[in-house]
């Protein structure tokens, strides 16, 4: 590979890593505050932002103090997210026939999780949510096992600011024990945290943009003791699945 096409394939990475940083920061950063989270000089950034810019990928707020993401980021993510929607369609039909359960499809966008798709389950007594729903992070199946796919520095501040914005009192160390654990065996769980009443267990993976996405399977508490170890195994399947064809 020569030089030319080294330079251009590090752009390339600094740009996406840029565009991930301002995702997590909804609200905005400063040209410098990028530059110091990303470790770069404050001169490599702005020509990286300048390009983004002129691609609408990233703007300015009215007073030109801020950076966020841009219009063409959202028009790209819509055409990702009819994909990913489509691609787990199958999957979250085959865990509603397999357990008899609402099956449930998210995606991590700043501060909580977007509801996707769901397949309802065909028990009487069902959960269901509705598409474009947002949820909390640190109460949900599907919170939770978004946050074991980020770094744990993002995973923290995204806690602590949902901790902070909701007035919650949370021990930190032992969140992130739980964030370690959901790593090791892939799921994670909510036993009445959300709601009471609704347990859930979920996994979440990386699909082909970057994005991080939950498949979850919410179940009334009255049966999810008689109902978790299915749960847990379809769940388990799914995963080996859905990783299989996100490495393709």
């Amino acid at each position: 590979m020569d030089k030319n096409n080294k330079n251009g394939i590090q752009v390339i990475a600094r740009a996406a890593t840029i565009l991930r940083l301002l995702k997590i920061h909804q609200s905005g950063l400063s040209l410098g505050q990028i530059a110091t989270q990303v470790d770069l000089p404050r001169s490599t950034v702005q020509r990286i932002v300048s390009t983004l810019q002129a691609e609408r990928l990233v703007i300015s707020n009215a007073s030109g103090g801020s950076l966020r993401l841009g219009p063409e980021v959202s028009a790209l993510a819509q055409a990702t997210t009819y994909n990913i929607v489509e691609t787990c369609r199958l999957f979250l039909t085959e865990l509603t026939q397999v357990t008899g359960e609402t099956a449930d499809l998210s995606v991590l966008r700043g501060a909580g999780t977007i509801f996707l798709d769901q397949i309802p389950g065909n028990q009487r007594l069902r959960t269901i949510s509705f598409v474009g729903e947002v949820f909390p992070l640190t109460t949900t199946a599907n919170g939770m096992a978004c946050l074991s796919r980020i770094s744990p520095k993002a995973a923290h501040a995204l806690i602590a600011s949902e901790w902070d914005r909701r007035g919650m009192e949370g021990d930190m160390a032992k969140m992130e024990r739980t964030l370690a654990d959901i790593r090791q065996n892939r799921l994670a769980y909510d036993e009445d945290d959300h709601t009471v009443g609704i347990s859930a267990i979920g996994f979440a993976f990386r699909d082909l943009s970057g994005d991080v996405i939950a498949i979850s399977i919410p179940v009334p508490t009255t049966r999810f003791a008689e109902k978790r170890e299915l749960v847990e195994k379809a769940l388990r399947k799914t995963a080996f699945h859905i990783d299989k064809l996100m490495r393709v």
